[in-house]
């Protein structure tokens, strides 16, 4: 049985698609390509169908990251098919919540950076898109020591269904 994963942000550009490349290749790298489904989505629509922000693109390719990548909104009738639903900052984490059809639903929704213990008191992934290079670098920054917690987790998760 697949483990779906879906990191949202605002529009789907950025932040969210940056979180999908990194958790996938962790995935990968851990060998449960086949058992964990990763992707992305926005909280709102105005980009759907665009690709990710050319600075995104870029600072995933320099990284090494592969991602091919359209923006979509986020539905709530995707909260029965999915396992984890990933916020990147605390107004999507209420966005979702409100949105989700049922408590089981909202319980579901947690913060990206909840996943790394030297995160501190501030959870938020700052949204790069109005500023530089160097906000797309921290972001990265960011969804990589976040996924290493947030791997350990899913992967618990998907060796308790095996057992």
């Amino acid at each position: 049985m697949t483990y779906r994963v879906c990191f949202v942000c605002t529009g789907n550009i950025c932040r969210s698609p940056m979180a999908e490349s990194v958790f996938r290749a962790r995935v990968d790298e851990a060998g449960l390509a086949g058992l964990v489904e990763v992707d992305s989505a926005g909280t709102g629509g105005w980009h759907e169908g665009d690709g990710a922000d050319p600075r995104t693109v870029s600072v995933l390719a320099a990284a090494g990251y592969e991602g091919d990548h359209a923006a979509r909104q986020f539905r709530a009738a995707w909260f029965a098919r999915l396992d984890l639903v990933i916020a990147l900052d605390a107004g999507h984490l209420k966005a979702l919540r409100r949105l989700a059809p049922t408590p089981e639903d909202a319980a579901k929704v947690r913060l990206l950076r909840s996943y790394d213990p030297a995160a501190g008191a501030d959870l938020d992934v700052p949204d790069p898109y109005y500023g530089g290079m160097d906000g797309f670098e921290e972001c990265l920054e960011m969804v990589e020591a976040a996924s290493a917690g947030l791997l350990v987790a899913v992967q618990a998760e998907v060796e308790g269904r095996a057992a």
